[in-house]
């Protein structure tokens, strides 16, 4: 993602602070996780209390015309996104009281407020980072040559997307996200923010198709408008939080010793298993012997 996309460095390190941790560096760009590097917020536990802030749009409201008009960005910006940053918040301030009072008595509902809310703010603050005015096309480096390696073709890839996010059932989004267990490109459906089945994945490109975000252009033919969506995503921000996100599951790999290529049910007898194996056998032997 570029440094104009990203804004300002105060303005990075405001986009980067409403999600925060690796994953939330991960969603934006390796300049923008090098802006934070340099804070003392890196320090073990000096985030104290959560405070979600509402970030600015990378562009203006009518940058992304004809595809989605300004209208809707505004509206979908500055309402519908700050209500989920001002419920989240709220919720945050409800589980104190509780915690300062010792009464859990409403936890089950808090804690659902506050993770439809918190995903609600997260999923569209990678929503606006992949779009831009300049955007359309097809994605290449890395990013490509995984889609074309576990979809046959980016063309593929885009009819499994789109239908996937034409038939998500009521209000929610499509989603590609990195698994990072199989090192794997995954299309999913999020059906109403809290129903998010893939855990540990991490949205790259999102796909909001709640109405609010294209009935006042396109009433209810979404299809229309998840056609007209491909002409404003921003390909070289997805790939690179593709890229960071490999980068950081490869360093991990280095660091535990994974190579990552082990498969599930796969026949892993290594020639350490054989000589366990066998020092079994002559302890075995052994204590035969001794009796």
């Amino acid at each position: 993602m570029s440094d104009q996309l990203l804004g300002s460095e105060p303005q990075r390190r405001s986009i980067l602070q409403t999600i925060g941790g690796v994953g939330g560096l991960a969603l934006f760009s390796s300049a923008a996780a090098g802006s934070m590097a340099d804070s003392d917020d890196c320090a073990p536990g000096a985030s104290g209390r959560p405070d979600y802030r509402l970030p600015e749009l990378p562009y203006a409201y009518d940058a992304l015309e004809p595809h989605i008009d300004a209208r809707i960005m505004e509206l979908h910006h500055d309402k519908h996104h700050q209500s989920y940053v001002d419920s989240a918040n709220a919720a945050v301030e409800e589980l104190e009281e509780m915690r300062a009072n010792e009464d859990f008595e409403g936890i089950r509902s808090t804690k659902r407020d506050l993770s439809f809310n918190l995903s609600g703010h997260v999923n569209h603050t990678v929503f606006w980072a992949s779009m831009s005015p300049d955007g359309g096309g097809t994605p290449d480096g890395a990013l490509a040559t995984a889609i074309e390696n576990q979809f046959g073709s980016f063309e593929a890839f885009q009819a499994e997307f789109t239908a996937a996010a034409t038939a998500v059932e009521g209000a929610g989004w499509a989603m590609l996200f990195y698994e990072p267990l199989a090192d794997a490109l995954v299309i999913g459906q999020v059906e109403d923010q809290n129903e998010l089945a893939h855990q540990g994945a991490t949205p790259l490109l999102p796909l909001d198709v709640w109405e609010h975000a294209y009935y006042l252009q396109y009433e209810n033919d979404r299809e229309a408008y998840v056609d007209a969506w491909w002409n404003v995503v921003d390909w070289t921000a997805v790939g690179q939080r593709y890229e960071i996100l490999t980068e950081l599951r490869c360093g991990l790999n280095q660091e535990t010793g994974d190579t990552g290529n082990a498969t599930a049910g796969s026949d892993t007898t290594t020639d350490t298993d054989t000589d366990m194996d066998t020092d079994t056998d002559t302890t075995a032997k052994d204590a035969d012997h001794s009796n």
